[in-house]
């Protein structure tokens, strides 16, 4: 089994990949001062900068939402990417080679390189683009426009035509110099007798990652011809392409997604089109698979689906029973998000392109604005398949109802629906209330109730997952403004602090997290360490184990130093001293506590000794305080 990846190599691509260089390709950085570059975050919505990089330590920290980190996770959070995935993506770009603790073996496997099928989908995307405008592609412009779009929508979304030539694409990439061997594991060439296009006679939308790379192709049958009766083809898996894992149009709504904390989940690529262009911006749609487990995780990194309540997926479902299987199946995924789920279902069965083209573009805002929480709908399908005149009906109808009832997150409002479910079947409320108690109460069984009991919290599993952290004060209470101004100098500045760091340890650090980074900071070598090493602040990150405290590394790695220029010596041992004083006073002030507490009488040899402790601290004070002065 392959190792993991060397750190010289991910220390590698940390090193070449500038943290300015990638973050600039999604945010507008402007100068800020201490070196810092500040812009808008791409991960909330805001109106002024509160996004900081700081280039020469390798770190991003949002003020305004916490977000932060070194150059890879930045690209994780936009793109949605896994460690190694993003990585791989830096490596590529920046050409590093990756390789494995257990050999010099390359990290990536045999066959061709990523960014050659990367490079290979770009030129076939600009090719089929390209056809659209021929005479040949005429039925496929017409399709389009019966649609209701026209040639600048085809060019927002890179829709394309594959000649019916068989080997036109083919031919192509070959006069650009791809290999067959290339062409064929990307998989826009199939191989036979020979090598032919994949797609031929066909209108193309290009499915890309959130990045915008095209990775694939989605294509429509147009001709009657077609000897293919799929209505549908799609890229199959490749080395870059995971169609379970694929949501297309994500490069268009990741980041209204990110702002709006809402995405929208259609069925079709022409739907796609259709919201964005009506003011949906937030849709995408699965290639050619249900939405699974999968589509939900990527989904969440772009949702920032990680508190309760705070955003909202919205599915759209025909009201045939292909919907309501569909709407099934999501409501089976639904514990997946810490975000609400709703369903959206036009009332005449239209989908949104349909609904654009007879209704218009405020008719699909409007089906958007008016979606039911995805339960209830679901529950009255359930009921649909019990006879309510018998009785034996509305019980089995009341279970089922009373476990979904059961399943809702936002616990104030059962009482509401055990109403409300008594009313639509016909039975006493109290009796509706039994049974959702009995559900609730009934162990996990398999299923989708699996996910939902797993999620569901009583006073038991909280206890059980031991005492939750007692508040701490702001980062930025000015009581600790002396302990964050020598940490932002010893994480952006190590080699101008010296020797004057040496007499500092935790205890000089009154508020936990800070303790907690001086303690990374210490776990990493020192600031010594640091001095000649452009990537130790970038360790001291990945050092600590409490998200908090790493989250403050990054944040103390961004925000500029409050002097102009690198630290002078003065500056430095100004702060360091003032630490150093407060320390002091917390420990004068904890022994005269303990002074008065004592009988000087009876205790007079533990008293005598306390005074003269008390006496030399005064003293140490003092002398601390000259210090300061004479280091300004």
């Amino acid at each position: 089994m392959a190792g993991r990846i060397r750190d010289d190599d991910i220390a590698e691509v940390r090193e070449k990949a500038r943290i300015d260089d990638v973050v600039s390709s999604y945010v507008t950085l402007k100068r800020a001062g201490g070196g810092s570059l500040k812009g808008l975050c791409p991960f909330h919505d805001e109106k002024s900068p509160s996004f900081n990089v700081n280039p020469s330590r390798g770190f991003f920290h949002c003020f305004g939402c916490s977000e932060g980190g070194d150059v890879i996770s930045f690209l994780m959070k936009i793109e949605g990417l896994s460690f190694g995935e993003a990585l791989e993506r830096l490596a590529d770009k920046y050409g590093v080679v990756l390789r494995r603790e257990d050999g010099d073996a390359a990290e990536r496997p045999r066959g061709p390189a990523r960014g050659r099928l990367i490079e290979a989908h770009k030129v076939a995307q600009e090719y089929y683009a390209e056809q659209l405008g021929t005479p040949d592609a005429l039925v496929a412009r017409q399709f389009l426009g019966q649609r209701g779009f026209d040639q600048a929508s085809a060019e927002t979304f890179g829709v394309g035509f594959a000649p019916r030539d068989g080997e036109a694409l083919l031919r192509h990439l070959r006069g650009r110099r791809f290999t067959d061997e290339e062409l064929v594991t990307a998989g826009l060439v199939k191989r036979g007798r020979s090598h032919y296009d994949a797609f031929r006679g066909r209108l193309l939308w290009p499915i890309r990652e959130a990045s915008g790379e095209t990775i694939g192709f989605g294509a429509r049958r147009i001709f009657d011809d077609d000897r293919i009766e799929a209505k549908y083809l799609n890229t199959g898996d490749s080395p870059i392409y995971k169609k379970n894992t694929v949501l297309y149009g994500i490069d268009l709504a990741r980041r209204e997604i990110a702002r709006s904390s809402q995405a929208v989940v259609v069925e079709g690529y022409t739907d796609v089109m259709a919201c964005h262009l009506a003011g949906v911006p937030t849709a995408v749609a699965t290639c050619g698979t249900a939405f699974g487990d999968d589509h939900a995780r990527v989904l969440r990194r772009f949702l920032h689906d990680h508190e309760e309540f705070r955003g909202e997926v919205i599915f759209t479902f025909d009201g045939d029973a292909a919907g309501q299987k569909a709407a099934l199946r999501a409501f089976g995924g639904d514990q997946n998000f810490v975000s609400q789920t709703y369903v959206a279902v036009e009332p005449d069965g239209l989908d949104p392109c349909d609904l654009r083209l007879q209704k218009g573009d405020a008719a699909v805002r409007e089906l958007i604005a008016t979606r039911k929480p995805l339960y209830r709908f679901v529950l009255s399908n359930v009921l649909t398949r019990y006879d309510l005149d018998r009785a034996d009906g509305r019980v089995d109808a009341l279970r089922e109802a009373a476990a979904l009832v059961s399943s809702i997150r936002d616990k104030s409002k059962v009482d509401a629906f055990a109403r409300e479910i008594a009313g639509m079947i016909g039975v006493d409320v109290d009796d509706a209330r039994a049974e959702v108690r009995r559900a609730a109460a009934r162990p996990a069984s398999t299923g989708r109730s699996d996910h939902r009991d797993s999620r569901r919290r009583t006073p038991e599993t909280d206890a059980a997952a031991g005492p939750q952290r007692p508040q701490l004060p702001s980062l930025r209470d000015p009581r600790f403004s002396i302990e964050r101004e020598t940490l932002k100098i010893v994480i952006q500045h190590p080699g101008a602090v010296g020797r004057v760091i040496n007499g500092i340890g935790p205890d000089d650090f009154s508020h936990p997290v800070y303790r907690g980074v001086w303690e990374a900071i210490a776990a990493a070598g020192g600031p010594a360490a640091g001095a000649d090493d452009s990537g130790w602040s970038t360790r001291v990150r990945f050092g600590a184990v409490d998200p908090a405290i790493s989250s403050a590394v990054s944040e103390l790695g961004v925000e500029p130093v409050l002097t102009p220029s690198t630290p002078e010596p003065g500056y430095v041992a100004k702060h360091v001293y003032r630490l150093q004083e407060l320390t002091t006073m917390r420990r004068i002030a904890d022994l005269k506590s303990r002074l008065q507490r004592t009988n000087p009488v009876e205790h007079q040899t533990d008293y005598n000794k306390m005074f003269g402790e008390l006496v030399a601290l005064e003293q140490h004070r003092r002398t601390l305080r000259d210090q300061q002065v004479a280091a300004q």
